[in-house]
């Protein structure tokens, strides 16, 4: 056989039951996503950002940077909404390499889906107890959706799952912010045609189940840039980008056109230096236009405690093993930044 079946693992229900979330965080998450829809539904000024490290490696690391983002987010609670960017999966073009830590709980060792089901629950579960602060994580295997959708307040699909019909469905069923990527290519239309998909009810099989979903009108979209055909990087948060955003969400038949911004990934060419600039570019671009103002309502920003990357068996404390990423001290200044220019 092709497949060879290892072990089967527990359901969704039996990782919550072993690692429980109190009734006290239940109510704060319930009162955080009902801030969060108020924002994406045109209710609330408040503006999101969703930041933290490209991928989410070290539980010590992660929930010692998502609480340093608990003073930021007391001073700044008037304006924005930190949503700790918390990925426990990494996608890989070629399937090669360290897939985060849902499937490698140790990036210096194999595999083993166990153990990474329950490091992702923990991390979530400890960062959320310490903070306050329920995350956001990419979906980038639709079936972990039950270990951490009580953890969860946002819910990125990534620009290689965006244009599948599998997780266009399951974000149907999701009751949270989800955001859908612009595709590789930069296809707005792919894009807009997920979000179409997401916000309407299905129909379809998941987890063996066969299961009806009532459509999420949480579903929005994301900038991140785009590769050409000869792969060089096409960014696409420009005042123009968003303008023509706009006239397209206006074609389609979507309930609460919103927008988030990815200042990283082809937006920035991986030069994560260059989020500080980008990011001053889109607030600018919010003053200049009120459509612009009331459809862009937040920004993707990856952070860590360390600047840059490292190689997996460096060692450096709060450094990404994946893409780079900005340092704390640019990072604390740029979200005040942000709060200041709302």
């Amino acid at each position: 056989m092709s497949f060879t079946f290892m072990k089967k693992l527990p359901t969704p229900e039996e990782i919550q039951k072993n690692y429980p979330l109190s009734p006290e965080l239940k109510e704060t998450k319930a009162r955080r996503d009902a801030e969060i829809s108020d924002v994406l539904k045109g209710n609330s000024d408040k503006f999101l950002v969703i930041i933290g490290p490209c991928s989410a490696d070290n539980e010590d690391s992660v929930c010692d940077y998502t609480n340093r983002l608990v003073k930021i987010q007391e001073k700044t609670k008037d304006k924005l909404i930190i949503i700790p960017r918390v990925y426990t999966n990494k996608p890989r073009t070629t399937g090669a390499g360290y897939k985060g830590i849902a499937s490698q709980p140790d990036p210096e060792k194999q595999p083993d889906m166990l153990a990474g089901l329950i490091a992702m629950r923990k991390m979530h579960l400890r960062a959320f107890q310490e903070t306050g602060l329920s995350a956001a994580d990419e979906m980038l295997y639709p079936e972990n959706w039950g270990y951490v959708e009580d953890l969860l307040s946002y819910v990125a699909i990534g620009a290689r799952s965006v244009e599948d019909q599998h997780h266009r469905l399951t974000v149907s069923g999701f009751d949270v912010a989800s955001g859908m990527k612009n595709p590789t290519s930069g296809d707005f239309s792919v894009m807009l045609n997920s979000v179409y998909a997401a916000q309407h009810p299905h129909q379809f099989v998941y987890r063996g189940y066969e299961v009806n979903t009532s459509g999420n009108p949480l579903a929005h979209v994301v900038l991140r840039g785009a590769v050409d055909a000869f792969g060089n990087n096409k960014p696409n948060y420009h005042y123009e980008d968003v303008r023509r955003l706009i006239e397209m969400y206006g074609e389609m038949d979507l309930v609460n056109p919103a927008c988030v911004i990815d200042v990283n990934h082809s937006n920035s060419s991986k030069q994560y230096e260059q989020q500080v600039r980008i990011t001053k570019e889109i607030m600018h671009n919010r003053k200049e236009s009120s459509d612009i103002r009331s459809i862009v309502k937040g920004l993707m920003i990856e952070s860590y405690i360390e600047p840059g990357n490292q190689k997996i068996g460096e060692h450096i404390y709060g450094k990404s093993i994946t893409d780079p990423c900005l340092g704390w001290k640019d990072s604390e200044e740029l979200l005040y930044y942000i709060a200041d220019h709302v």
